[in-house]
């Protein structure tokens, strides 16, 4: 669906300045910017995925993943067509690499806001998961429904790769309650040649997460030959930990897939590796994902005792208003 799009504003030459996110695309008359999704058409900016959900399914909170955000609760997980980021490594590139300037025939699933937040209490969700692809390029339609969601008690959950615009989180934080970012590198040449993107603007968006109070968790997708070297898994790590020391890192494993399908698994030693990296740094919970049959409990920092344990998607969480059982500690996040 067309829709009139926000976060713009029109240039001395005629184009539209997109302010959604740090690309800031000029977009000339008939033209798309980088997402593929917002084109100038007429003289304003529309947005050609609005109320188009390509993909629709009740998750397991920890599958954004979300260690310390409602464990063990249902979230409804929604995403349109459409990326910022051109990553060759892409697990669902299937359709975050589908855009409506390329292929103006692919519909999503028609669902308007009030619906997907009616599907998510008919399922028993506690949230709604903006995800799959980027939310930020469907930016009108998540704010919207986050809106709905919140006035009948659904927590928003941004899934991304924060290279939103410091105007597009201020926008949406009054209705943002947790998000999982993103931080595939600590080589700004690595996000130059894998994502066609740039690596401050992903720091600030984290920064400023954790300004405005969103509760945050980072993910790594650790991939071999590209970002497993010892500094960058360390500058992450330290990077992490100077924002707080608290925030959830999950280290993922790589799987060869899209343009990348000639790469091997990433070796558990680099996650490993990883994971030495991230205690060395004064992080505090540090968690191992896409690893099959291993299990990444959440111990509690003073005693070192297990508060919830996890096996795949099943939770045990033995939280007594967010302090450990055993010795009281306080466990962060949101229980």
């Amino acid at each position: 669906m067309v829709r009139d799009a926000i976060l713009y504003r029109k240039t001395h030459d005629g184009k539209l300045h997109c302010r959604l996110c740090s690309h800031h695309c000029r977009v000339a008359e008939g033209e798309f910017g980088f997402c593929g999704v917002r084109e100038n058409r007429d003289g304003r900016l529309v947005t050609h995925v609005y109320g188009e959900v390509i993909a629709a399914n009740v998750d397991p909170i920890e599958k954004k993943p979300l260690y310390h955000f409602l464990p063990g609760s249902s979230s409804f997980s929604i995403a349109t067509l459409g990326c910022n980021f051109r990553c060759g490594f892409c697990q669902n590139w299937q359709i975050s690499q589908l855009t409506k300037e390329d292929s103006s025939n692919v519909y999503g699933r028609k669902m308007t806001p009030e619906q997907i937040v009616d599907e998510a209490l008919r399922k028993g969700c506690r949230s709604i998961s903006y995800t799959y692809t980027e939310p930020t390029v469907f930016f009108e339609y998540a704010y919207d429904t986050a809106v709905l969601s919140r006035e009948r008690g659904l927590a928003n959950i941004f899934v991304t790769n924060g290279y939103m615009s410091r105007e597009a989180l201020s926008a949406i934080r009054p209705y943002l309650d947790a998000a999982n970012v993103d931080l595939k590198s600590f080589s700004d040449e690595f996000y130059k040649r894998n994502c066609k993107a740039k690596l401050k603007p992903v720091l600030a968006t984290i920064r400023s997460m954790k300004e405005m109070g969103v509760w945050l968790e980072v993910t790594t997708l650790v991939i071999p030959g590209e970002n497993d070297d010892d500094e960058n898994l360390a500058e992450i790590a330290r990077f992490i930990a100077s924002v707080d020391g608290n925030i959830p890192w999950h280290i993922s494993r790589f799987h060869p897939d899209f343009q990348l399908m000639d790469s091997q698994p990433t070796p558990m030693e680099s996650l490993l590796r990883a994971y030495r990296f991230g205690e060395e740094a004064g992080l505090r919970y540090i968690y191992l994902g896409n690893v099959s049959g291993e299990t990444t409990p959440t111990r509690c920092p003073q005693c070192w005792k297990p508060v919830i344990n996890r096996r795949g998607y099943e939770v045990d969480c033995r939280l007594k208003k967010g302090a450990c059982p055993e010795c009281g500690g306080l466990i962060p996040g949101v229980f």
